[in-house]
């Protein structure tokens, strides 16, 4: 008897090192391409501080909003802007208390070369240059606020021959990082290493050019019932996100 009792403590006691945490879940999360390095940052962080997962997909708002609306697994949408998360609250699709702003989004004019974009963006009434890339500004919300740089600095009409559009921002910044495009307009966050651009050269573009670009985040439906979702939600309003969103060049939104 005192054997067996031995024996099913030690069983016990290997299935509890051996097996994942009963409470700990994955979560899975559209995330908008922008915010491809402060969110790999922050999903480590959120592992190691809840031993929930978050599994990222990265790309264009507004074709994730469209893979959501057909069935798309995601429980969480993390958005490049304020409209395709309303537009997912407002089809039932997102939980409306759960959406809010987790980021303010800066606009940079940047090239791969050195030297070659003054930091006042002069370099954009010259046009000597023969492409200039900007993100799709039909999907991706820093495409339609290159739109509207070029806009009120008069230049659109001129400039528009030589625009080049990447699906999203992470295709214009390889267009640009290649050489195919001389310069583009991409997320700080992209180019920004210890608090300035750490490669090339580039002019961070006036808030005042362009309406601000309001990230929201917003529960999913498929994630109501997933605890690792909400958990997510709650870490990115938290100190340890905040202070990698900063790191990356982004605002934070004023709190109410």
């Amino acid at each position: 008897m005192l054997y067996k009792r031995l024996l099913d403590l030690i069983l016990t006691a290997c299935l509890l090192v051996f097996m994942p945490s009963a409470w700990a879940e994955t979560v899975l999360v559209a995330v908008a391409a922008n915010f491809t390095k402060p969110m790999t940052e922050i999903a480590e962080a959120f592992e190691k501080s809840t031993d929930h997962e978050a599994k990222l997909s990265f790309g264009s708002s507004g074709k994730f909003v469209a893979q959501i609306e057909n069935g798309a697994p995601f429980e969480v949408f993390m958005a490049a802007d304020q409209e395709n998360a309303v537009k997912l609250q407002t089809a039932g699709l997102g939980l409306a208390d759960s959406r809010f702003t987790y980021a303010l989004g800066k606009l940079v004019l940047w090239s791969a070369t050195p030297g070659y974009v003054d930091e006042q963006g002069e370099i954009l009434k010259t046009g000597h240059f023969k492409h200039l890339a900007l993100a799709d500004p039909k999907l991706a919300p820093y495409g339609a606020a290159a739109v509207e740089v070029l806009k009120n600095l008069g230049l659109q009409e001129k400039l528009q021959p030589l625009l080049v559009q990447g699906e999203n921002i992470s295709q214009t910044h390889q267009f640009v990082s290649t050489g195919n495009a001389e310069l583009g307009f991409v997320a700080l966050s992209q180019v920004i290493e210890n608090g300035k651009i750490a490669s090339g050269s580039g002019w961070i573009v006036p808030d005042d050019h362009y309406a601000p670009i309001r990230q929201d985040a917003i529960l999913l439906s498929k994630g109501a019932e997933n605890p690792a979702a909400p958990a997510l939600l709650q870490f990115l309003k938290g100190p340890e996100a905040h202070a990698i969103i900063l790191k990356y060049g982004y605002n934070l939104p004023s709190q109410p």
